[in-house]
């Protein structure tokens, strides 16, 4: 039993953890996605309490609301932890003694590096001799707790909380037992089942162990079914008793060290009476079914016992003056034995598994423990070494493990181990913000090999396409079977989409070839889902899920193809849908559409100068969506036209607004799309639109890009006459990002360049380049005749910067934001009337 093994190699990292404000139904969901036992509540990087299965039982689910309180209302305070070098025995000891099932274990700075259980620290202290020798009635709970499935699941939690206990039998309506554990409740915190009763709660059918069967087969049937809980039967078949596997193991500890206990008092007899009769402690070590060696301080071999003969094959006289390292297997390095000897040095004792070999060259598996002699000074005398040959445990252990984790038919992973290793796989990709894939294979038309050709032909037909798959996949890849004709595939660290793509191609030419099986030749297909992580889901049962719907929409499909998980994608096109449809409705009413106003100033002066116009949509049901967002929308769906009519509508409306109100309104510059610029007559629009609201002319301009002008110049040049014979000002906007040419600029009518924000940015950085593009940019504008904006003026040094360029006009937020009409009115041009006068 290995007391003094540093808890840090057997504690559960991982942490899971959350805030304070976590909603308690949050938390409870994410311990049952991760089926962990406990979580841990930090703030700032410091544990303040943990909330455990245990603490499920005081939810009161009477009340809807109390799944949803923030976990820190909830949560034990404080967490108790342990030093990462807090020996296995001490943690044990304080297990027993404080009454607690979770310690969180820190680091010597105080930082949580794990959680360590009961559970964990009974796992690692080798009680199977004593699962073997024991019975189920020496741990079990004698009175279960009892309840009726009529009872109501708040009222069931309050019971198994006064009485302390961390599970249930539950009496169903129907007669039939089941079970309602800790565990379970975690669930229902997770997703409240509201305070129904618990008859269609419980999980069923109850599983059970008779009274007088051994520890180890109740502890191998909790782990075959993957339960916490047996109910224990007597001979009349009566339940007298439950059986957790924390309680067997606690059960299994306790004896353990009663045996414990009385072994060391019976070697300290033994001990003392040697010290007057040598040939009784001979006679003890002689019939020992241990092997025993006592070497010198030099680890010169001086006695061993029959076990040790019997156990190697060498006698007394060919091992005496020799070292243990006659049996020296050659499995194990250097670092190894170091860290042994490391080990005995600094603590007296090592304890551990070491592969050794007979005298015969037969290796074998031992569990050897080593323990220093010393003197009354304190000094290494000789050394003493007691070991067990468990080969053939190990053994057993192995095939069971490989019976649990593989398809006897394929010798492929099983979906368990399948699981296991996608788990490590996610885990993997999150850290490293990497892609994996989930391929779900299914055989087409599978079922009518084993109808025509029977059942022995269809697993002959199994191995061999098992066989093609494995061949065509990745080193690293993982083919598992689930059983009948389906596969799971599991491909971690993908560069890019398209390898997943390759391999499901591969898989289905495989699956394809022809196939031979004893005198009949046949070809089968396969349908085939892939799931991507992160983009579909992240967890592993949502992403083979996910494969596996995949996988259907193959069949569906056609067969013999593959299909990529698309909820995403479907779940983009309805918002998108949703908008067009919210946007087509606002376009029609005109509610949500705004437009807000932005100034612009000289830059000799400080005066308003004009105004350029921007649209705002605001939606009841998405709220207010970004100009990024449905600008282009509006362009992909053909709505521009009618969204850039609505604003030339509005922009003049309120012009004339201003006009009958009294006050002097500036220009204000219109951005034109290219649909709209290219879409009929559009002089002859905006000029019945000056004449309805009885503007005078330039008091609308427009700004177009350049892209716009460049593809058709002839016929631009020839739209943008018709603006300028309107009195409307014309400017190129965001000059510099697109084709940046200032030829095409002398043949058409525009009055005004705007220098992109970029440059304006980086000119405010110091930046050469930059400088160096408004300085020709201006200067050659003003050569031209035209007008100059630099827009994106956001800070001082920017302003600052811009004095040594031939600028006329400044635009961006340092001098002012896009503002509502009103607020545009009450700001701007009220003191620009309050200047003029």
């Amino acid at each position: 039993m290995s007391h003094e093994l540093p808890i840090e190699r057997i504690m559960q990292t991982g942490l899971l953890t959350c805030q304070p404000s976590t909603p308690l139904c949050e938390a409870a969901e994410r311990m049952a996605k991760r089926q962990c036992s406990s979580i841990v509540v930090v703030e700032a990087g410091r544990a303040l309490g943990i909330w455990t299965e245990h603490d499920a039982l005081a939810v009161d689910f009477s009340d809807p609301a109390s799944v949803r309180r923030p976990i820190g209302e909830m949560m034990s305070q404080p967490v108790v932890s342990l030093p990462l070098t807090t020996p296995l025995g001490e943690a044990a000891m304080r297990f027993a003694a404080e009454g607690r099932r979770h310690f969180l274990v820190v680091d010597d700075r105080g930082t949580p590096r794990g959680i360590l259980t009961q559970t964990d620290v009974a796992l690692n202290q080798g009680l199977e001799p004593y699962l073997r020798l024991r019975e189920v009635q020496g741990a079990m709970h004698q009175r279960p707790l009892v309840l009726m499935g009529s009872q109501l699941l708040s009222e069931a939690a309050s019971q198994m909380r006064e009485l302390g206990g961390d599970a249930a039998v539950v009496r169903c309506v129907d007669g039939e037992l089941g079970i309602l554990t800790e565990r379970d409740l975690v669930r229902f915190v997770a997703r409240y089942p509201g305070n129904t009763p618990i008859d269609g709660l419980v999980s069923r059918p109850l599983l059970t162990v008779h009274l007088r069967d051994t520890l180890i087969a109740a502890r191998d049937s909790l782990l075959d079914n993957r339960v916490r809980h047996l109910a224990v039967l007597d001979d009349a078949g009566e339940i007298v008793g439950l059986l957790g596997f924390r309680d067997m193991l606690a059960g299994a500890e306790q004896l353990y060290l009663q045996d414990l206990r009385e072994a060391l008092e019976q070697r300290d007899h033994a001990l003392a009476q040697s010290r007057h009769n040598l040939q009784l402690a001979e006679r003890v070590i002689d019939s020992s079914l241990e092997g025993i060696i006592i070497t010198d301080a030099q680890t010169r071999i001086e006695f061993v016992n029959p076990a040790f003969t019997h156990m190697t094959g060498y006698a007394v006289e060919e091992v005496v003056g020799r070292t243990p390292q006659i049996l020296s297997s050659g499995r194990h390095d250097a670092a190894f034995y170091r860290q042994m000897w490391d080990t005995l040095q600094r603590c007296g004792y090592w304890r551990g598994e070491i592969w050794n070999r007979r005298k015969s060259g037969e290796l074998y598996l031992e569990l050897l423990t080593i323990t220093a002699i010393s003197d009354e000074e304190g000094n290494t005398t000789h050394y003493a070494a007691l070991f067990n040959d468990i080969t053939h445990i190990r053994e057993n252990e192995e095939r069971i493990k490989r019976l649990a984790y593989y398809d006897a038919l394929t010798g492929l992973p099983n979906r368990r181990l399948l699981e296991d290793r996608l788990e490590l796989a996610i885990r993997h990709a999150h850290r490293n913000q990497s892609r994996l894939a989930v391929i779900f294979l299914d055989l087409d038309h599978f079922k009518q090999v084993n109808d025509t050709l029977g059942h022995a032909m269809g697993d002959e037909l199994l191995v061999v396409i098992a066989e093609r798959l494995q061949t065509r996949l990745r080193e690293d890849d993982t083919l598992a079977r689930l059983g009948g004709d389906e596969f799971l595939v599991l491909l971690p660290d993908l560069e890019e989409v398209d390898e997943a793509t390759r391999i499901a191609r591969r898989l289905i030419e495989a699956v394809s070839e022809p196939s031979q099986i004893g005198e009949h030749s046949f070809r089968v297909g396969a349908s085939l889902g892939i799931s991507l992580y992160p983009d579909d889901a992240d967890s592993a049962e949502a992403l083979i899920h996910d494969a596996d719907t995949a996988m259907y929409r193959a069949k569906q499909e056609g067969r013999n193809a593959y299909r990529f998980f698309r909820i995403e994608m479907n779940q983009q096109d309805d918002r998108q849908l949703m908008l067009e449809t919210a946007l087509r409705n606002s376009l029609e009413t005109g509610e949500g559409i705004e437009v807000h106003y932005q100034p612009l100033f000289e830059r000799d002066g400080g005066r308003l100068h004009s105004a350029e116009a921007l649209v705002r949509w605001h939606h009841p049901l998405f709220g207010s969506v970004a100009p990024g967002d449905f600008i282009p929308l509006a362009e992909r769906v053909g709505l521009m036209v009618p969204l850039g009519e609505r604003v030339l509508q509005m922009v003049c409306a309120q012009l004339a607004a201003w006009q009958r109100e009294g006050r002097e309104p500036v220009p204000v510059a219109v951005n034109l799309s290219a649909r709209q610029f290219w879409h009929n007559d559009l002089p002859g629009q905006v000029a019945a639109m000056l004449e309805a609201h009885g503007l005078p002319p330039g008091l609308v301009g427009f700004e177009i890009t350049e892209s716009t002008l460049l593809d058709k110049q002839q016929q631009a040049t020839k739209l943008l006459q018709g603006l300028r014979d309107f009195g409307c000002s014309l400017a190129i906007d965001d000059f510099g990002t697109g084709y940046s040419s200032l030829s095409y600029l002398q043949d058409l009518p525009v009055t005004t360049l705007k220098i992109d924000r970029s440059f304006i940015q980086r000119l405010g950085e110091g930046e050469r380049g930059s400088a160096a593009i408004v300085a020709a940019v201006t200067g050659m504008a003003h050569e031209l005749g035209l007008s100059v904006v630099a827009e994106g003026v956001e800070t001082e040094a920017q302003r600052r910067a811009l004095d040594r360029y031939p600028v006329d006009l400044l635009q961006g937020f340092l001098l002012g934001y896009p503002v509502t009409a009103a607020r545009f009115a009450r700001s701007h041009l009220a003191s620009r009337q309050h200047a003029n006068a």
